[in-house]
């Protein structure tokens, strides 16, 4: 994977004036270079200035440090997370209701570009319940859900007169099977049930594994979730009990959200250059600060380079200068490093030679075979990077990528 990316990123460097097909070699390098990241096409910048869930910041920050390089190996379940904000508010007042618990709701018809998922609920029983849409059709078909997370924020309770008649309610999360009979046992299914005290705020997780498999398998299954908030037993609530934070009237950082940690089952996989029709070994496209060494003279850059030891080198990949920033939110770029230098006999242990590349080193030292060369300086160890980008429905994403930084070389 990392050296398919090193003659990806020296092919997409800005070149001097050429014929046409520098151009079009270019477009193909930073075509490819979106493959290994697994993106078809880049995706367009937000159209207005948009923070990311906060979750999904720390979520990074966690995970990598500030080069995306991986820290914490262990965090991820899979290689994908992916955050959905809550579509239900369709731009119209009163449509799923306003936000808190207690409050009644009217059914305004969805949005036009959410007319395909029949989501279009009737108006609830009584007033202590919400309900939320996820659209999720930038789920890719291989990948795997793993686990599904409901995230509501809950306000502070609203300070009330008189001594209260309850002090623990039950929050329940339901599916909803059937928009014409969403409140009918047979219209729901139970995905997650919870005692919440009255008092307290900050963020409730719910699992909801199951609701959101059946919706990647058929898109049309989704008609949202329903939650509702009633006493122990089923007693009523002193209206409103519990309040979350709704999609329209609080803050951008409070907004519902589901969270997706999936695995679409990529590792590393190097893309085979047999595919790359356009970018065979041909004469370099070298950016206008890159010069051809010169061959001639003892003192060349290749002579020099065949000097030195096999060690590690600085290899800056730059998300703005290949025209990626509008969409990456983070890291800036990363150091991919590359590996150079030499192999020479005999292999000391600071090359962290293999026994393999030890035995070739000897054969070519004492010419007992013709056509063997020297081992070759290479990475052996390599470290994941992770990205945190928006995506073409400005989603926010975290992605984890294998085998992208090499951590150490070695003579192989």
């Amino acid at each position: 994977m990392l050296g398919t990316v090193v003659l990806l990123l020296v092919l997409a460097q800005p070149a001097c004036p050429s014929p046409a097909s520098t151009a079009s070699r270019r477009a193909e390098a930073l075509k490819r270079l979106l493959e290994v990241f697994g993106i078809e096409d880049p995706p367009p910048p937000p159209a207005h200035s948009k923070q990311p869930p906060q979750y999904m910041v720390d979520l990074f920050n966690t995970v990598a440090n500030a080069d995306g390089v991986t820290k914490n190996p262990d965090v991820l379940e899979g290689n994908t997370v992916r955050s959905f904000l809550d579509k239900s508010k369709g731009g119209a007042p009163g449509w799923w209701g306003e936000g808190g618990c207690g409050r009644g709701l009217s059914a305004v018809p969805p949005p036009s570009r959410l007319a395909p998922i029949p989501n279009l609920l009737l108006p609830a029983a009584h007033g202590e319940k919400m309900r939320f849409l996820f659209v999720l059709s930038s789920v890719a078909k291989n990948e795997k859900i793993l686990t599904a997370e409901l995230h509501l924020f809950r306000l502070w309770p609203k300070a009330t007169d008189g001594p209260k008649r309850h002090h623990f309610c039950q929050v329940s999360i339901y599916q909803i099977l059937d928009k014409t009979e969403p409140d009918s046992p047979q219209g729901q299914k139970l995905l997650a049930s919870r005692l919440l005290s009255l008092q307290g705020s900050g963020w409730e997780v719910f699992a909801i594994t199951q609701a959101v498999r059946d919706w990647t398998e058929d898109e049309s299954s989704n008609r949202g979730l329903l939650v509702t908030v009633h006493g122990l037993g089923g007693s009523p609530l002193d209206s409103p009990a519990v309040q979350f934070a709704s999609s329209r009237d609080h803050h951008e950082s409070k907004k519902p959200m589901l969270v997706l940690f999936t695995d679409d089952g990529r590792r590393g996989a190097s893309l085979p250059m047999a595919d790359f029709p356009d970018l065979q070994p041909q004469d370099p496209v070298l950016p206008a600060k890159m010069t051809v060494p010169k061959l001639n003279g003892p003192r060349s850059t290749r002579s020099l380079d065949r000097l030195q030891p096999c060690q590690r080198h600085p290899l800056s990949v730059d998300f703005e200068e290949i025209g990626w920033s509008g969409w990456i939110i983070s890291p800036r770029g990363y150091n991919a490093y590359h590996c150079k230098g030499s192999c020479p006999f005999p292999l000391g242990e600071n090359m962290r030679p293999t026994n393999h590349a030890t035995v070739q080193s000897i054969i070519n030292a004492l010419k007992l075979s013709e056509g063997v060369s020297s081992p070759c300086c290479v990475p052996d160890k390599l470290h994941s990077i992770n990205l945190l980008y928006f995506d073409d429905d400005e989603n926010v994403v975290l992605k984890q990528y294998d085998d992208m930084v090499a951590g150490s070389c070695g003579c192989h």
